[in-house]
C-alpha cells in the first residue's frame, strides 16, 4: 500500500487517516503526504487522527506526524488521536511530542513597557473585529427566530431568570443598601456644613435612581451571573458540547445565547428597581442615625424628590446593561479553546469586559440624557 494521508473534512472539522508505511525508507513520500495534508486543513478547528490504517511506523514517521499535530495545535486547531486503533503508533507519537515539549523554550528578552503597550495596541483591531463579528452574527440570527421559533431554547428561560434574578436578589439588594447608607452619610457630612440636611433625601434619590442603582446592580450581576454564564458556555465549548449541538442542527447563538441575553435584559431592571427601594431605606437609616430629622420628614422629602424623570433615567438603561453582560459572557465562552485553563481565562476576561462595558454604557446614557434635558 502506498504512503498517503486520507482527509475527510466537514466545515471546520476534519479527520485524517494515515495509510501505508511511515518509516525512514519512505520518508520522502511521508513528507509530501504530510505537507499536502497540512495545506488542506487550513481553517479547521478540530481534527481527529485515526492511526488504524498504518502498516508500519518508526521514529522518522512518528516525528513527522508529531510535528504536524503540533503545528495544527499552534494554529488553534485542536487535534485528538482516536484511541485504541493502533496503540503502538499512539505511544510513539505521544513520546516524540512529549520530548519536543520538554525542550526549554528559547529565552526571550524582557519586553519593555513600550513593547507591551505596542503589543496590546496591535491586538486591539483583531479583538474589535471579533466582537463586532459576534454582534453581527447575533443580530443576523434574530430575524430567523421569527421564522423558526423552536430554534431557541425557550424552556430554559424560567430557569435562567430564577438563577440570574431571584438567586441574585439578596446580594444585589445588600450592595444597594450599603451604597444608600454611604450616600446618606456623605450627604449629611457635606450638606450639614451648610445647614442643608433636608436635601439629603433628594441627594440619595437622584444619585441612586439615576446612576448608582443601575450601575451597582449591573456590576454585581456581571461579577456573579456573567462569570457563571461565561464559565458554563466555555466548559461546553472545550468539552465539545457546542460541536454536538451544531452536529444536531442547532445554532448555538440561537439555542444558547438568545435566552441568556433575554433573561439578563429582563431581570436586571427588576433587580435595579428593588435595589432603588432598598437604597432609600439605607439612606434614611444613615440620615436618621446622625441627625435630628424625623422619619416622616425624610419620607415626605423622598416622595417629593422621586419624579418620573429620575425613574426613567435609571430604568431605561438597565435592559441595555443586562443585554451587554449577556453578549460579552456568551461571546467569551464561545471563544474558549483548550482545557480548564482556557475556561478560567475566558471567565476572567468576560467579567472584566462586562464591568468595563457597563460603566461605558452608563456614561453614554448619562451624557445623552443630560443633552436632552432629562
Amino acid at each position: 500500500m502506498g504512503v498517503a494521508v486520507r482527509t475527510d473534512r466537514e466545515g471546520d472539522r476534519a479527520s485524517i487517516v494515515p495509510t501505508g508505511s511511515f518509516d525512514l525508507a519512505h520518508a520522502t513520500a511521508v513528507v509530501t503526504a504530510v505537507e499536502r495534508t497540512e495545506a488542506s486543513l487550513g481553517g479547521c478547528r478540530s481534527v481527529n487522527v485515526d492511526l488504524s490504517q498504518l502498516d508500519r511506523i518508526d521514529g522518522a514517521g512518528a516525528v513527522l506526524l508529531a510535528r504536524l499535530l503540533d503545528r495544527l495545535d499552534a494554529n488553534e486547531c485542536a487535534t485528538r488521536l482516536v484511541e485504541g486503533r493502533n496503540t503502538n503508533a499512539e505511544r510513539l507519537i505521544a513520546l516524540y511530542r512529549e520530548r519536543r515539549g520538554d525542550r526549554p523554550a528559547p529565552q526571550r528578552s524582557a519586553m519593555s513597557s513600550l513593547d507591551r503597550i505596542g503589543a496590546s495596541a496591535a491586538e486591539l483591531p483583531g479583538k474589535a473585529y471579533a466582537a463586532l463579528d459576534f454582534i453581527g452574527r447575533y443580530a443576523a440570527t434574530l430575524p430567523k427566530i421569527t421564522a423558526k421559533p423552536d430554534s431557541v431554547d425557550w424552556g430554559s428561560l424560567p430557569r435562567l431568570m430564577q438563577e440570574i434574578g431571584a438567586q441574585a436578589l439578596l446580594v444585589t439588594s445588600a450592595a444597594n443598601l450599603l451604597v444608600g447608607v454611604i450616600v446618606g452619610f456623605l450627604g449629611v457630612s457635606q450638606l450639614g456644613r451648610f445647614g442643608a440636611v433636608s436635601y439629603v433625601p433628594e441627594l440619595v434619590v437622584v444619585a441612586h435612581f439615576r446612576e448608582l442603582g443601575p450601575l451597582v446592580t449591573a456590576i454585581v450581576v456581571a461579577g456573579r451571573s456573567g462569570a457563571g454564564l461565561a464559565s458554563e458556555i466555555a466548559t461546553m465549548q472545550v468539552s465539545e458540547e457546542i460541536d454536538a449541538l451544531r452536529s444536531m442542527g442547532f445554532d448555538p447563538l440561537r439555542w444558547l445565547v438568545v435566552p441568556r441575553c433575554l433573561a439578563l435584559a429582563a431581570t436586571v431592571p427588576l433587580l435595579t428597581w428593588v435595589g432603588d427601594g432598598v437604597a432609600l431605606i439605607g439612606g434614611m437609616a444613615a440620615t436618621l442615625s446622625i441627625t435630628q430629622m424625623t422619619a416622616r420628614a425624610y419620607a415626605q422629602a423622598t416622595m417629593y424628590a422621586i419624579t418620573p424623570a429620575h425613574l426613567v433615567a435609571g430604568l431605561v438603561k438597565s435592559p441595555f446593561l443586562g443585554f451587554a453582560i449577556g453578549l460579552i459572557a456568551c461571546c467569551q465562552g464561545l471563544l474558549a479553546r483548550g482545557g480548564a485553563a482556557a475556561v478560567g481565562a475566558r471567565t476572567t476576561t468576560a467579567v472584566v469586559l462586562a464591568i468595563f462595558s457597563v460603566i461605558v454604557i452608563s456614561a453614554v446614557f448619562t451624557f445623552f440624557l443630560v443633552l436632552i434635558g432629562v
